[in-house]
This record gives structure tokens, sequence and C-alpha cells, in this order.
């Protein structure tokens, strides 16, 4: 019970907040991408987003309007983020697994408008109206897809009233993109096996959400008859990956990519005894695409250049040190790349 009346004195204290606002600002109507009119304040200074997917594209545009997070940035963040972003308020998630969205702290941090990145649930309309009606803070879609980034950008700038910043993103996302299909369209594909897990037995099936990257890069071979949609993919047994016996294989960051070359049975397969298996790039996030956010277009970059080094003609260095100024505010030193590519490139 007191939990409840504290939040319903957060809600009357938003509530009030939000008068005040008002008050003191014109606003505007803005349309979002799920055709929904929104009322929004003239000038957004304040904002929150629902999700891990949100918190990585929204920080590129606008990292100083933020007034929390979803979820704790990972320790690997700290040698790319500024550390004032360390300690924003933690305010949980609205969609996935991990946590529900906190409404006292979004209450307590007050934004003045809340942001959901990705692509749209089925109950999107309803949610976003009845948390926008239940908190009286507006709460709005925008659509995130690997392919239309540059869209996502131009639709937040119009929001934030950022649109030249949105500009340089958007044209960033649109070129690195183009570039990745235009490498992809003119190889013969490399057969790739991406695999997960402790063991090394969760693969990111061909046709998974979270498999886009592979899927479009390389010809993926791990096909199954029931892929998984969740990020931990589809979990398979060695006889499988035999089976499959891929050229490349492709571990994340958390799993056995240290171990496999003393294994008896992961030497029986090709990319292991031929040296042609890799760890995905990681830091601050995997740069496959957990979370399945804008950092995929610099994935695709580097799956060219491994694969296809005599075709990728772009300096891999140079487009990571692009991103990583424009998308995460950060100078990456060679010595930090050198870092990401440590078991990421040709041995």
């Amino acid at each position: 019970m007191k939990k409840m009346a504290a939040l319903i004195l957060a809600l009357a204290l938003a509530a009030a907040l939000s008068l005040t606002a008002c008050a003191e600002s014109s606003t505007r109507v803005f349309t979002d991408s799920i055709g929904r009119e929104v009322t929004v304040p003239q000038e957004i200074t304040r904002i929150a987003v629902t999700g891990q997917l949100g918190q990585i594209v929204v920080f590129a545009i606008a990292p100083d309007m933020l007034v929390g997070i979803p979820g704790a940035w990972l320790p690997e963040a700290k040698a790319y983020l500024d550390e004032q972003y360390y300690n924003l308020p933690v305010m949980g998630q609205l969609y996935g697994g991990k946590g529900e969205l906190n409404l006292e702290e979004l209450l307590k941090a007050a934004p003045q408008v809340v942001i959901d990145i990705g692509e749209p649930k089925g109950s999107i309309v309803e949610d976003m109206d009845a948390l926008t009606e239940q908190t009286g803070i507006p709460f709005v879609h925008i659509s995130a897809y690997i392919d239309r980034m540059g869209e996502t950008y131009a639709l937040l700038g119009e929001l934030l009233g950022m649109e030249e910043e949105a500009k340089a993103l958007a044209d960033a996302c649109e070129r690195m993109y183009s570039c990745a299909v235009e490498l992809s369209q003119g190889v013969e594909k490399a057969n790739v096996l991406y695999v997960m897990g402790a063991d090394g037995l969760n693969v990111l099936a061909r046709g998974a959400y979270h498999s886009s990257v592979i899927d479009m890069m390389a010809n993926n071979v791990a096909v199954v008859e029931n892929v998984s949609s969740r990020g931990t993919g589809n979990e398979v047994d060695m006889e499988q990956i035999l089976n499959w016996n891929p050229d490349v294989v492709i571990f994340s960051e958390d799993s056995i990519f240290d171990t496999v070359a003393d294994d008896p049975v992961w030497q029986s397969v090709s990319a292991i005894a031929n040296n042609t298996y890799y760890q995905v790039p990681f830091g601050p996030y995997n740069w496959i695409g957990q979370p399945p956010a804008v950092h995929r277009l610099l994935g695709m970059l580097w799956m060219g250049k491994l694969l296809y080094p005599e075709t990728a003609a772009y300096d891999l260095y140079e487009e990571a040190a692009q991103y990583y100024q424009l998308f995460y505010h950060c100078d990456l030193t060679r010595e930090q790349y050198d870092a990401l590519m440590a078991n990421s490139i040709g041995k």
C-alpha cells in the first residue's frame, strides 16, 4: 500500500509539473511512426527511453537530454563513454525480459517526453496511449529498421528540434548501409556460422531478427525449422554443427573462442581446423547486434572486411573511428581499435 501511495503521489506531482510546463511554454503536435498525433513541448530538453535499443539510438543524437536509462551501462562502455552518463538513474524497460519499466523512477526524473525505439509491437498504439494517459507524459514510438536508420534519425531530429545533428547521423547510416549492400551483392558469399553461449551450442539461425547482419553479409549455414526470435538464438548440438561444417565460425564475446583450438571435437569443424574462426568485436556493444541497434552497421563493414578483404576497399579503422565519434562521442584511438580487433581479424 505504501508503494502504491507513493506512486499516486508521484503521479500527482508529475501532473502538476506538466501543467506548469504547459503554462510556461507552448506545445506542438508530433506525428510518430505509427501515425499517432502526440502533443509535445515546443522545446524539448529532457527525455527518457523505454529500452536498451532506444538507449543506444538516442544517445547518439542527444546524450545530454537523457534523464535516465533503461539499463546500466556495461563495464566495457567506460572505455568509450564519458563518465557523466554513468550516474543516470536506471528506469527499466517496457518490452523484453529484462525487467519492467519503473514508473516511479520515470516520474521522479520528470522527462518531457518518453521515446520508444524499435520495431512496433502489435499492441504499440494501445501501450503508448495508455502510458501517456497514466503518467501525463507524452510517449512516442519511432520505428527503427537496420535498412532505414536514416529515417529513424530524421524523425528523431524533428521531434527534438535537432535536424542538423540528425542529418549527420542519417547520412552516416545510409552511407554505411549502402556500402555493405553493394559489397555483399558483388561477392561469392562465405559459409558462416555464428555461435554463442558457454558451450558454443547456441546459433543465430538464418531468418532470425538478430541474424540480419550474418544473413546479409554471408551464407548463414544455420538453417533450422523453428527459428528463435530471442537474442540467445537456437540451441543445437555438436552433431548439427559438424553437419553444417562452416568455412568460417564467428564466436560471440562470451563464448568458447579461447578453448576450441584444443578441443578435438571442435577441431573436426573445417573453420577451426583451418584457423578461420574469429571473435566478434565487442565494445561498448557486440558489433553483430546484441542488442540489435544501429551499431549493426559497423558489424556489416567488419564482416565485409573480414570475409572479403580484396573487395572491401575501405579502411575499417577509419570507418570505426568515424562511427565512434558520431554515435558514441568518443575519439577511438588506434590502440583501442587494435584491442577490439585482437581476435577479430585473420590470425
